[in-house]
C-alpha cells in the first residue's frame, strides 16, 4: 500500500477538472473509494463523476505469454460512479479491444482478487495432492494428466516448489486481511497460503531423503539449482521459490550453486546472501551431487542433464520425456 499512497499523494498536487484517474494496482476492495477518492477529490474540492473521473481497472498480464497481450486481454473497469465508469471505459477502448464494465470499483477490485485467489487455491490443492501421492506411492503427474483428459468440469493445475511472482503469493492475502475487519476468517486463502509457503521446505526434505537413499548426506553435498526465475523463460525473480530453496539448502550445509540463463545474479536482501549464475551449466551438472530443477526453462537440454547428472530432483516434471527409465531422477 505504501506505493499506492505515495503515488496518490504526489498525484493530488496536480489534480484539475477533466482528469481521469484509474488505479490498476491489485489491492483490497474499497481502496479506490476509501483511499484515493478522499485524497484526490475531496481535499481539492473537485466532485468525482462531474469534475473528474475515478475508476479501478486491474492489471492483467502473464509475462512471457505471446497469445494474450495488453491489447487483446479483456480489461475489467469499475468506476466510483456510473459516469466515472463510462468515461474511463471510453478512454481505455481507444487502446484495448474489449473493456468489461462492472457496477463499481469494489466489484472490479474483487474480480482481480478472485482471479488470483482462484489460482492460488488450486495450486495449493495440487501441491497438497503431490504430497499425498508421494506418501501413497502414486505418480501425481500421471494422476493430473488422467484427470485433465475429462473435457469438462476440470481445469488443469500443476504442482511445484512454491508460488512466485508479485501477484499470486501476495494478492489473496489482501482479501484475507480485509475480512479480519469484518471478524471473518478467510480459511481457504489461509490454508492454501500455508501449503504453498511450505513447498520449498518440502522440496528440500525430498532432496535430503533422496540423497540419503544414495548414501549421501545433504550437508557437504554439492547441489546445483536450475532456474531462479519464478516461472519459465522470464527474468523475474520476485517471490521466486528458488530463493527459499537455495536458502534452505544453504542452512542445511549444502554447497549450493545455481544457473539461470535470464538471471545472472541473485541478491537475497533478507538473508543477506548473494550468488552469481554458474557459467558452464553442463560442467556443473556433471560435478554436482544433486541437480534440483526449480524453473523449467525451455533452453535447458533435459535429456543431456538426465544423462550427465548423478542425481536429479525434478520439481516441475521437466524431465518427463527423458527420465522414464532413469533411476537417477526423482520427481515431485
Amino acid at each position: 500500500m505504501s506505493f499506492i499512497l505515495s503515488a496518490t499523494e504526489e498525484l493530488a498536487k496536480y489534480m484539475h477538472k477533466g482528469m481521469v484517474v484509474v488505479l490498476e494496482s491489485t489491492t483490497y476492495p474499497g481502496t479506490t473509494r476509501e483511499v484515493l477518492l478522499p485524497k484526490l477529490g475531496i481535499e481539492c474540492g473537485l466532485m468525482a463523476g462531474e469534475d473528474w473521473f475515478l475508476a479501478f481497472s486491474p492489471e492483467r498480464v502473464d509475462p512471457g505469454r505471446k497469445d494474450y497481450t495488453t491489447i487483446n486481454t479483456p480489461k475489467v473497469m469499475g468506476g466510483i460512479t456510473e459516469d466515472c465508469s463510462e468515461v474511463a471505459t471510453a478512454w481505455y477502448e481507444g487502446a484495448i479491444q474489449t473493456v468489461h464494465r462492472v457496477s463499481s470499483a469494489e466489484a472490479a477490485e474483487m474480480a482481480k482478487l478472485l482471479e488470483n485467489t482462484f489460482r492460488m487455491i488450486n495450486i495449493g490443492l495440487v501441491n497438497e495432492l503431490a504430497i499425498i501421492c508421494e506418501r501413497l506411492g502414486v505418480d501425481v503427474w500421471e494422476v493430473i494428466d488422467a484427470a485433465a483428459s475429462k473435457p469438462f468440469g476440470f481445469i488443469k493445475f500443476t504442482p511445484g516448489p512454491g508460488l512466485g511472482g508479485h501477484f499470486i503469493p501476495i494478492d489473496p492475502l489482501y482479501l484475507s486481511w480485509k475480512m479480519k475487519s469484518f471478524h471473518y476468517n478467510a480459511r481457504f486463502i489461509e490454508l492454501a497460503s500455508e501449503i504453498n509457503t511450505n513447498m520449498p521446505r518440502y522440496v528440500v526434505s525430498r532432496v535430503m531423503e533422496a540423497l540419503n537413499d544414495r548414501s549421501k548426506a545433504l550437508k557437504g553435498s554439492k547441489v546445483l539449482v536450475l532456474g531462479a526465475a519464478y516461472k519459465p523463460d522470464i527474468d523475474d525473480v520476485r517471490e521466486s521459490p528458488a530463493l527459499d530453496v537455495i536458502g534452505l539448502l544453504k542452512k542445511k550445509g549444502a554447497a549450493v550453486e545455481y544457473h539461470d540463463p535470464y538471471i545472472p545474479h541473485i541478491h537475497h536482501e533478507i538473508d543477506g546472501w548473494q550468488m552469481d549464475s554458474v557459467k558452464d551449466v553442463m560442467k556443473e551438472v556433471k560435478d554436482a551431487d544433486a541437480v534440483v530443477i526449480i524453473t523449467n526453462h525451455k533452453v535447458y537440454d533435459y535429456k543431456a542433464i538426465v544423462e550427465s547428472a548423478k542425481f536429479v530432483f525434478d520439481s516441475r516434471n521437466a524431465t518427463r520425456k527423458d527420465s522414464k527409465d532413469s533411476a537417477n531422477v526423482v520427481r515431485l
